[in-house]
C-alpha cells in the first residue's frame, strides 16, 4: 500500500492514517515530521532548509523532494507508507512522480477525503484544550461537564488560535487554491479515491479500507 492522503484540515486524514497504520504496518510519513526531524538532526539538507525557516521563507520543493526520497528508502518503507501533507501542489506531485520512478515504486493511489466547508469550521472551531492535561473536548459533540474545566484534572478549558473560526476559513481558502488542481491531476492519472469523511471516525475508516481493497 502506498498512497498520498488528500483532504482540508479537520478531514479527519491524521486519525485514519494512524488506524490504518495500526491494521497494516506501513509506514506513516508527514512532511512536517521529516522538515523537523532534519532541522533536529542537523543534517546536510535540515541545515539548508533551517535557512529558509529563519528567513521566514517556505523550504523549495527540491530540497523538501530530497529529504522525502531520504526518508523513503528507510526500511519501514518497505511495506508500504502514507504520504500525509505531501504533495501539496501540482509541481510537487510531478516531482514525487519522478521520485517514485527513480526508486522504483509505484503509487496505488490518491485518497482524496471529502468533507464540505461547515462541516470542517464545526468540528475545528468546536475544539477545546485543557491548558494543565492537555485533554481535548468539543464544545458540541464532547463538552465537559462544568462549563469552562477539564474532567479530568480541573484544569482551565481554552480554544487555540488557529481553531478560531476566522483562521480555519483562511485555511480552508488556502486548501481549495492550492488542492483543486493536484485533485484534477490524481483524477487524470486515473489514480484518484475519493472517501466521504463527513461520517464518524469508524464509518470513514470502512468506506477507505473498502475503497483501497485492504
Amino acid at each position: 500500500m502506498r498512497v498520498i492522503f488528500i483532504g482540508p484540515p479537520g478531514a479527519g486524514k491524521g486519525t485514519q492514517a494512524a488506524k490504518v497504520v495500526e491494521r497494516h504496518g506501513v509506514a506513516h510519513i508527514s512532511t512536517g515530521d521529516i522538515l523537523r526531524e532534519n532541522v533536529k538532526r542537523k543534517t546536510p539538507l535540515g541545515l539548508k532548509a533551517k535557512e529558509f525557516m529563519n528567513a521566514g521563507r517556505l523550504v523549495p520543493d527540491e530540497l523538501i523532494v530530497a529529504m522525502m526520497k531520504d526518508r523513503l528508502r528507510e526500511s519501514d518503507c518497505a511495506g508500504g507508507f502514507i504520504l500525509d501533507g505531501f504533495p501539496r501542489t501540482v509541481p510537487q506531485a510531478q516531482a514525487l512522480d519522478a521520485l517514485m520512478v527513480e526508486l522504483d515504486l509505484e503509487l496505488d493511489a490518491a485518497v482524496l477525503f471529502q468533507v464540505d466547508d461547515e462541516t470542517v469550521v464545526e468540528r475545528l472551531s468546536g475544539r477545546r484544550l485543557c491548558r494543565k492535561c492537555g485533554a481535548i473536548y468539543h464544545a458540541v459533540f464532547h463538552p465537559t461537564a462544568a462549563e469552562g474545566v477539564c474532567d479530568a484534572c480541573g484544569g482551565e478549558i481554552y480554544q487555540r488560535d488557529d481553531d478560531k473560526e476566522a483562521v480555519i476559513r483562511n485555511r480552508l481558502t488556502v486548501y481549495h487554491s492550492q488542492t483543486a488542481p493536484l485533485i484534477d491531476y490524481y483524477r487524470s492519472c486515473g489514480r484518484l479515491l475519493e472517501v466521504d469523511a463527513a461520517g464518524s471516525s469508524d464509518a470513514v475508516l470502512v468506506a477507505l479500507e473498502k475503497r483501497l481493497g485492504a
